[in-house]
């Protein structure tokens, strides 16, 4: 009997298709596949001219040969460890079976293997396909020069070789654990009879070759386990559960315990697995496999759970300890902490003269304009046409007389091509191409009328500060997300003026040449546009301008780095340019307390962090520079080693750049919220939580940080620096600030004030509070309010002046039927006593009393209300009249009094009248803003 006959097998379903099926199949997969793949082919092509049009193809071949490199070598291993497995198992079980029909014998069950071991080594290749940065940043690892106190190694090994090793491991069993499943699956297909199912398996025992291939790939699946128990080691550093983020008592006394004695046994199982399965002699395994079921059950689970609470819950803090010291340490460290400058200071009761002629500079930069309402009076008056559109208030320090820096705001005015009233493909594509100016304004000055002074406004721009623009057009920006043609033959348009409109021809070098046919074949198919194809406009000089968008363009060349959600444009040499902050992550620093950072993409959740990189944006011609800010942080001097022609250093940068640098908002906002527990550097301390900070609040959520001009204590002159104030948890007195200076050598350094904690300083809340309840301003407030106007508090802001601290609050009335808010009042506090005037100056004096009643109206807190009335019209008795007229007619109501609520209300009537004849002289325009 020939076992070996084809047509003597009862399995059909293995049986060989006919040839003309296989074509009928395998033409049209061929077909679909050249199609599917020629886009791809086309983004990749284009990509890549874009790459190289800014002078990044280098970038996007380092980028792209280890992608592909990596996924050979992973589909490379795994198709030969999968292939080779299952081909053995084949030939190792018809030598078993060699008596009896197998389906195994057909000739197809060798393409059928092969093709299996494909699929799989393809879809492993194309998931490491994406690890490619972390493989390049471990064969470019360099050290931290700081190790865990734990295992004493390297930060380095966390953050580079750790993720590497876990990813092999992960990989690998992967890969064995497919072959042994194969494996297992076809010396069962071998004693089938047809079908699979037990009904048709033959009662065949394993020979020993088959049995010796299941131990060897058992074996060494359970060697990689032993190897992950062995890493599990590490993970402990970044452990939960205890007191603290990182290994806890527990950890390294019951779970490290656990994964030695886990990875020693299950090790040993599986180099003893291939005897014992060859040689049947399983007691042995089968002991240490009870070992391993015990000690997963019992040092895993229940031992550490005895020890916490039993040892540790008892004696926590003395356990607990020396691992808080730990989370401290590694907190400060990852986080940039370690080196904040603190001080001890008390404030003042009051403010003086002295101070402010001291911190003049402070004064004049105080910033009276809030985002929201400014940003509503740029729309109102600067927008011009309805395609303009202002994305966004940026604020930064610019240097018009010398050395004293001048804080402004400013807005560019980009195009916004979904409100063109006739959107045809010219118009989007080849007209309207671009944006147009800048709109800027001192933070602190205001017109008669309460609207902002601009420094720089209208078509074409006019500045009335040394401050030129060679380049007003605005083609690359935050709103720019579609492709526009330049060069061609029509010409764009850059500003309405009277009948016609003005007009230009683009000047630089920003896009990708489009002159010959197969870029416009290929940029056709890439954006699904004919119209690139086909139309005339194009010249030998035209260029295409894609991936517009600020933050697409320079995510796209790094996509490992962070970048900050506020970009802030700035006017460096003539030019626009875009300024945006790039961070460095990772989330494998050891017993660093994790924290996430909200972004439009998501959350990021990450344990250090660093401002590595100031990226550049030319507004104009696209171009991207990256400069490294932060030379002493490993991973963005792993990632120039990666890149070599990415990064510039830091003597490279531009002197303009260094003149506006800011500290990040995104980099302040997490170190700031670390900061608020991670001051406490006294395990005690911060085991009780006693001395836990929390932050403003403004309009119902937590106020954000602001950029100042101020003298910081000990500082030679005024720099530039972002603060924020702190209360202590659950209270809303102000117990610190913290600062981070923007300005020179100083630049990235971190200092925080720390109040006396019995002593009460005013919290910005309380501040609020006394404005609250001041009868004068309430009164006011009443009065506008019942003429129709939209009141609108703004931001109150902390300002240091030397060792006092003044308090300033902006006040906008904005009418019912219009959106131009309009600043009113400036509110100024110090001391406990409030006061408010049509300008800041009118305020500062009548703080201290130094200028005429009426020039401004004068609000005090409630404690020092003088109980002296004067004469019948004196603006004081008036309001102390109506408040009370007030307080009555509520009594009244609340008693159901009606005749007595009448009488009140008609009183608070007339005190409110005459309050409105004796005010409307202070104004020049009265009627208007009441």
């Amino acid at each position: 009997m020939n076992y070996h006959d084809e047509n003597r097998t009862r399995g059909h379903w293995l049986s060989k298709p006919p040839l003309s099926m296989g074509c009928g199949v395998v033409l049209p997969i061929l077909i679909l596949a050249v199609v599917l793949g020629f886009i791809p082919l086309v983004r990749f092509y284009t990509d890549f001219v874009w790459y190289d049009a800014l002078g990044y193809a280098a970038v996007f071949w380092k980028r792209f040969w280890p992608q592909w490199l990596l996924f050979g070598f992973v589909f490379i291993l795994s198709l030969g460890i999968v292939r080779f497995s299952l081909m053995r198992a084949r030939k190792t079980a018809l030598e078993a079976v060699v008596f009896f029909d197998s389906p195994l014998n057909l000739p197809r069950v060798k393409m059928i293997i092969n093709a299996f071991a494909l699929v799989v080594a393809l879809a492993l290749a194309f998931g490491a396909k994406d690890q490619w940065a972390m493989v390049l940043r471990f064969l470019n690892r360099m050290p931290f020069d700081v190790k865990d106190p734990i295992f004493n190694k390297d930060i380095g090994f966390y953050v580079f070789q750790y993720p590497f090793y876990r990813y092999a491991q992960s990989l690998l069993i992967k890969i064995f654990l497919v072959s042994l499943v194969g494996t297992a699956f076809l010396y069962f297909i071998a004693r089938s009879q047809g079908s699979i199912d037990m009904d048709s398996y033959r009662q065949i025992p394993l020979s020993p070759h088959e049995r010796l291939h299941l131990g060897v790939l058992g074996g060494i699946l359970l060697l990689l386990l032993a190897l992950g128990y062995r890493f599990d080691r590490y993970e402990l550093l970044f452990s939960p559960l205890g007191v603290v983020f990182g290994a806890g008592y527990t950890d390294l006394h019951a779970r490290l315990l656990a994964y030695n004695v886990l990875a020693i046994a299950v090790a040993v199982i599986g180099l003893f697995l291939p005897i014992a399965a060859k040689r049947k002699t399983w007691k042995f395994v089968g002991i240490l496999i009870g070992v391993w079921i015990v000690g997963t059950v019992g040092l895993r689970g229940i031992y550490p759970g005895v020890i916490q609470r039993y040892v540790v819950e008892p004696n926590e803090f003395q356990k607990e300890s020396p691992y808080i010291k730990h989370n401290i340490l590694g907190t400060q460290l990852a986080y940039g902490l370690d080196d904040v400058v603190v001080s001890n200071i008390t404030p003042k009761d009051r403010v003086t003269l002295q101070d402010f002629e001291e911190n003049r500079e402070t004064i004049e930069n105080i910033r009276l304009w809030d985002y929201g309402p400014l940003l509503r009076s740029y729309k109102q008056l600067q927008e011009i046409r309805t395609y303009y559109e202002f994305p966004d208030i940026d604020i930064d320090r610019y240097y018009f007389h010398g050395e004293v820096p001048r804080q402004v705001m400013l807005a560019a005015r980009e195009l916004d091509v979904r409100q063109l009233q006739n959107p045809t493909w010219v118009n989007m594509h080849l007209e309207f191409t671009h944006g147009y100016g800048i709109v800027m304004n001192p933070v602190n000055e205001v017109t008669p009328t309460g609207l902002p002074v601009f420094y720089v406004q209208d078509l074409p721009p006019r500045a009335t500060v040394p401050l030129s623009i060679e380049y007003p057009q605005i083609y690359y920006g935050e709103m720019t997300d579609y492709y526009v043609l330049v060069k061609t033959t029509v010409q764009e348009f850059d500003y309405p003026a009277g009948d016609v409109n003005v007009r230009s021809t683009y000047q630089g070098k920003g896009g990708v040449s489009i002159s010959s046919l197969l870029r416009r074949l290929a940029f056709s198919v890439r954006f699904g546009d004919t119209q690139i194809l086909f139309t005339d406009a194009i010249t030998p000089e035209s260029r295409i301008m894609y991936y517009r968008n600020i933050y697409e363009r320079v995510k796209r060349i790094a996509p490992f780095l962070l970048f900050d959600q506020d970009p802030y444009l700035t006017v460096m040499s003539g030019r626009l340019i875009w300024v945006i902050d790039a961070y460095t992550i990772t989330d494998r620093y050891p017993y660093s307390q994790p924290t996430t950072l909200t972004k439009k993409t998501g959350k990021v959740r990450f344990n250090y962090i660093r401002n590595s990189v100031k990226v550049l944006v030319d507004a104009y011609d696209g171009s991207v520079e990256f400069y490294v800010s932060d030379p002493k942080d490993p991973l963005i001097l792993v990632w120039d080693k990666i890149f070599p022609d990415l990064f510039k250093s830091q003597e490279e940068m531009p002197h303009d750049l260094v003149l506006h640098r800011r500290y990040p908002m995104d980099l302040f906002q997490v170190q700031a919220q670390i900061f608020a527990v991670y001051h406490m550097s006294d395990p005690n301390t911060f085991y009780n939580r006693e001395d836990v900070w929390s932050f403003p609040t403004h309009e119902e959520s937590q106020a954000s940080p602001y950029y100042i001009v101020t003298k910081l204590k000990e500082a030679e002159r005024a720099e530039y620096v972002l603060v924020t104030p702190y209360l202590p948890f659950g209270k809303n007195n102000m117990i610190a600030w913290l600062a981070g200076r923007c300005d020179g050598d100083t630049y990235g350094q971190l200092v925080a004030y720390v109040f006396p904690k019995q002593k009460l300083i005013y919290g910005p809340q309380q501040i609020e509070a006394l404005i609250n309840q001041h009868p004068e301003i309430s009164a006011q407030l009443s009065l506008w309010s019942q003429r129709g106007s939209d009141v609108i508090f703004g931001r109150l802001l902390v300002i240091p002046l030397g060792d006092s601290i003044l308090y300033v609050q902006p006040l906008y009335l904005r009418a019912e039927n219009s959106d131009l808010p309009e600043l009113k009042r400036i509110i100024v506090s110090a001391g406990g006593r409030v006061v408010w005037g049509e300008r800041l100056d009118d305020a500062i004096s009548d703080l201290f009393g130094v200028r005429e009643r009426k020039e401004s109206v004068v609000a005090e807190s409630p404690s020092y209300v003088s109980e002296g009335l004067v004469e019948p019209d004196d603006l004081r008795e008036l309001v102390i009249l109506a408040t009370e007229a007030y307080n009555e007619a509520q009594e009244a109501l609340r008693r159901g009094d009606w005749a007595g609520y009448g009488e009140a209300l008609k009183r608070l009537e007339e005190y409110l009248n005459r309050l409105n004849n004796l005010t409307n002289p202070m104004h020049e325009n009265g009627d208007k803003d009441g």
